[in-house]
């Protein structure tokens, strides 16, 4: 796929193409979809078929104050839209500037001139341009005017929750990373770096690894039943998202406690990726290191449970 980091970068004569606009954060269930769509479309138009995208996400520039975490940053969505099968990707850099645009100009400059589309594919709630005046409505009158076609998608649903941004961001927050995979339709991870930890658990648990300052969406404060891919390897593991109350500290950190532990070698680069499979419990504050530790121990063997049926299920 290739990625054009503004509009300037795309070549002379770029297109036609068939094209989808949106800030595609999670690129969950319905973003995909439409993604689809427009590969079919675009096959058989032999045309290019494309994602426009912003960064950073608008509401960082409009409304700071209430920006969302995202779901998958920038690399990570990258990633899926390719997967999705798509030629191009046009990752438009957010401005103030660029956010008085007017939603006739939008559809003039960004997509008749720049990508030559003959098809536009967007869900019902869509809106660009200034204040988000533009809507599905004026976009495909701005399409007959244009030359471009537009296809509206409905809403959908999944097991009665909306697949929305929006709803899976308060699902995790929930810890609810059962119903938000159902929506993504993938596990729910993170990446980052090990960070320095305090040493708790080498000292007085199970070898952990505790990440980097993380910015972006993690799930809701509590204990977890994940996967940690780290240097190609994959463990089962536990981890615990939270302040770390029983130890008297208010830091809060994500620390994954690798189950089928070995030696590994890490460094500051070294990425590490932690898919989030269930939630097993809230933060505790426990009244002492040892309760701590017997716990611990209930939720590693439930975890081993749980993997040891996983595992079953797939034979």
């Amino acid at each position: 796929m290739k990625i054009f980091h503004k509009l300037e970068d795309l070549p002379p004569g770029f297109g036609p193409s068939v094209a989808s606009v949106g800030n595609f954060d999670g690129v969950h269930k319905a973003h995909q979809l439409v993604l689809r769509q427009v590969v079919v479309r675009a096959r058989e138009l032999n045309a290019q078929a494309v994602a426009v995208t912003f960064d950073p996400h608008p509401a960082h520039i409009l409304r700071p104050e209430i920006a969302p975490k995202l779901i998958t940053p920038l690399p990570f969505k990258l990633n899926l839209l390719e997967a999705a099968g798509l030629d191009a990707a046009l990752v438009i850099p957010f401005s103030r500037d660029f956010s008085v645009i007017k939603p006739a100009e939008f559809a003039k400059q960004v997509l008749a001139e720049c990508l030559h589309s003959t098809e536009v594919h967007e869900g019902a709630n869509f809106h660009f341009g200034h204040k988000a005046e533009g809507n599905v409505e004026r976009l495909a009158e701005f399409g007959r005017e244009l030359g471009f076609d537009v296809r509206v998608y409905p809403e959908i649903k999944v097991a009665g929750d909306v697949v929305s941004s929006s709803n899976i961001r308060e699902l995790l927050r929930a810890g609810k990373v059962g119903r938000a995979r159902r929506l993504l339709g993938r596990v729910f991870s993170i990446t980052a770096t090990p960070g320095r930890g305090r040493g708790y658990g080498h000292k007085y648990t199970v070898p952990t690894i505790n990440l980097s300052r993380y910015e972006e969406l993690v799930p809701g404060d509590g204990v977890y039943i994940t996967r940690t891919r780290v240097n190609g390897e994959t463990f089962d593991s536990v981890t615990n998202i939270g302040n770390r109350p029983t130890f008297g500290a208010n830091s809060f950190a994500v620390e994954t406690h690798l189950l089928n532990f070995h030696p590994i070698s890490l460094t500051a680069e070294t990425p590490v990726e932690i898919c989030f499979l269930k939630r097993l419990r809230e933060e505790i504050k426990f009244p002492s290191v040892e309760a701590l530790r017997e716990q611990i121990a209930k939720d590693v063997h439930r975890a081993r449970r749980y993997f040891r049926l996983a595992h079953l299920s797939f034979r």
